[in-house]
């Protein structure tokens, strides 16, 4: 009888000896339970992003140039992507501090190269990247038309924009006219007219800030 209790005893230790320990696991999920999510970042929408094109047609942008203001209205009817895009890129400050670091003479300035401006970093570079469709319309590139400014490749312009001081009916059906300039098209001429070599300007013309107002009309 004895000798049965003894072994009865040793068995009940030795199965409690080899009972698995709780697994280290499910500490883990509960400190993971207890902990605070990750805070997903939600990008705020522009100001524009959904605007209907009477809205757009309705805006002008002034573009503060250490050379003088060039005021551009918009024409979203024959490229509203493209429209939209150039209104966003006013309203968040976007453009503030670029350059105008593309000249041709007695043809055209260009701008928008986020990379120029003395704020540039992620934000900025993440514009760059976005791709706007080709929306070659009916308007023809004339003296004071503003257009979008990309590679060869179709569908790849993103925040580069030029602005005509000379005809280029060569590029009508191509490129995205979206805006024209109805106040400065002369500062326009004074900034194409600086000294450059192979295009590039010795002194790129700073936009010192541009902003979006309701076109007087």
């Amino acid at each position: 009888m004895l000798r049965s209790m003894l072994l009865l005893i040793c068995c009940s230790v030795f199965a409690t000896a080899q009972q698995p320990a709780k697994p280290e696991a499910n500490a883990d999920s509960s400190k993971k339970a207890n902990a605070r999510p990750a805070e997903v970042v939600v990008s705020k929408p522009d100001p524009f992003d959904g605007a209907p094109v009477e809205k757009m047609a309705l805006q002008c942008v002034t573009l503060e140039t250490e050379a003088g203001a060039i005021e551009i209205e918009m024409l979203p009817d024959a490229a509203p992507e493209n429209a939209r895009s150039f209104l966003n890129l006013a309203a968040t400050g976007s453009l503030d501090t670029t350059t105008f670091s593309r000249i041709v003479k007695d043809f055209v300035i260009q701008g928008g190269n986020l990379s120029t401006s003395e704020k540039w970093g992620v934000e900025l570079s993440r514009k760059m990247q976005r791709k706007l469709p080709d929306e070659p319309g009916l308007i023809k590139h004339e003296r004071g038309i503003v257009s979008m400014a990309r590679p060869d490749e179709a569908n790849s312009a993103s925040t580069s924009f030029f602005i005509l001081v000379g005809d280029g009916h060569h590029l009508d059906g191509k490129f995205s006219a979206f805006g024209r300039v109805i106040k400065g098209i002369e500062v326009a001429d004074t900034i194409n007219h600086a000294d450059a070599e192979s295009e590039k300007p010795n002194k790129p013309v700073r936009i010192t800030r541009a902003i979006v107002v309701p076109c007087m009309r």
